[in-house]
């Protein structure tokens, strides 16, 4: 881990969605230095699936040897940013720094985002972003070494990152050029950067929707917040810059990145957005020990003439039952290209289940559309579903967190030893 040095020791940090995830672990980082933290977010009461709130944040945050102030803020409600603003300049004299983490996301296609998701990503990640950048910046002017960091990616203009969730893409780059504009429009005044992360980061939402085999899969929001202390750290003349965590802890000598594994030696999932063709991305992920999902191997570089689709769905009918049914509750169909193309169904959703060839009994919840053998692979626990959704070898239109719960059914597969 990266030590504290203090610096940001009587700084105030004012960080929007800062009640879980990769926002209060850097306000907990902050707060080892003795900072005063804002914690800036709408969960004010439990959440049935999500833990956490701004007050059980703030208490963290004090706990940790730092000031908090829990403010409720919807970062769409330009009333609400503002009444928070005063609340932190009032309470602590002033704001240093500002961290722009609130974020919504759908990783759904075009004709499969409802408007209402559509506007919720870009009011959160765009205008949210934008506007309490407006209400702080003033306040930041008058700071010592003033920031304000994104969570936000570099911008890459590969069609790959636009055409599986394209309102999701525009509005977290909505993030990102806010950092183009204003580090520039606000240069030797203000540092403004972005951070994001080089692997895929477990947070609660994750877990919600992948459950532990996405988890193992992640690192801990600690890489994030001990990358971001590191930027926050610098002078005010430092701006500009699109960081990934990874690099900006190498330039710190930290060479031991297994402990900000959620599970140390398990392939690692990249995150989005990084500019690597996904040839590379693979190679990465087979430097850390993955599969190499796309390389033909001895056993499976010619498919069988017995039917390996077939073969796979007798599979997947020996491990469905009732309870998968009842914890699933999801129907897929699989559009198959290549050699052993054609349409296939899965029926998580009555009785003790179903699989087969031809169309499903009742619409598809969710399609998915891959090569014939890629499919297999990835039955087979070769290819990780989110590595084939990320690299383009699969498509899938419906409902995320049902197409992520089909890895809990690829680890049964891969216990009866498909």
């Amino acid at each position: 881990m990266l030590q504290n040095t203090g610096k940001l020791a009587g700084l105030t940090l004012f960080i929007t969605g800062g009640s879980r995830g990769i926002g209060k672990a850097i306000a907990l980082k902050a707060a080892k230095d003795g900072a005063n933290v804002v914690i800036a977010a709408k969960t004010a009461v439990p959440h049935p699936k999500l833990p956490g709130t701004i007050y059980t944040a703030a208490q963290e945050v004090e706990a940790a040897g730092g000031k908090a102030l829990a403010c409720v803020v919807d970062i769409r409600d330009e009333q609400q940013i503002e009444e928070a603003v005063q609340k932190a300049v009032d309470k602590f004299g002033g704001i240093d720094i500002l961290v722009n983490n609130a974020s919504a996301i759908s990783l759904t296609g075009t004709l499969d985002t409802p408007m209402k998701k559509v506007d919720l990503m870009l009011g959160i990640n765009l205008r949210g972003t934008y506007l309490t950048s407006k209400m702080v910046i003033p306040h930041l002017l008058k700071a010592r070494n003033p920031h304000v960091l994104n969570l936000a990616p570099p911008i890459n203009l590969k069609p790959i990152w636009f055409k599986n969730h394209t309102a999701y893409t525009m509005a977290k780059y909505g993030m990102s050029m806010c950092v183009l504009g204003m580090a520039e429009e606000f240069r030797g005044q203000i540092a403004v950067n972005a951070l994001w992360p080089r692997t895929a980061i477990q947070t609660a939402a994750m877990d919600m929707l992948g459950g532990d085999s996405i988890g193992k899969q992640c690192r801990t929001a600690d890489i994030m917040a001990d990358a971001a202390y590191a930027i926050l750290s610098q002078p005010k003349d430092y701006t500009g810059h699109f960081l990934v965590d990874e690099d900006v802890l190498r330039e710190k000598g930290i060479q031991d990145f297994d402990q900000y594994a959620v599970q140390p030696g398990h392939p690692l999932l990249p995150d989005f957005f990084l500019d690597e063709a996904p040839e590379n991305l693979v190679k990465k992920m087979e430097q850390h020990g993955a599969t190499p999902a796309f390389k033909p191997s001895s056993s499976s570089a010619t498919s069988s003439s017995s039917g390996p689709i077939e073969s796979t769905f007798d599979t997947i009918r020996g491990v469905i039952n009732e309870d998968v049914v009842k914890s699933t509750q999801g129907i897929y169909q699989f559009d198959l290209s290549g050699e052993h193309g054609g349409v296939w169904f899965l029926d998580l959703k009555s009785g003790s289940g179903n699989a087969g060839q031809g169309q499903p009994p009742a619409k598809a919840d969710v399609v998915m559309s891959m090569d014939s053998r890629d499919f297999s692979k990835m039955f087979a626990g070769k290819l990780k579903p989110t590595l084939a959704f990320m690299t383009g070898k699969l498509r899938i239109k419906g409902d995320m967190a049902l197409a992520l719960k089909l890895e809990k059914l690829m680890g049964r597969m891969n216990k009866a030893k498909l």
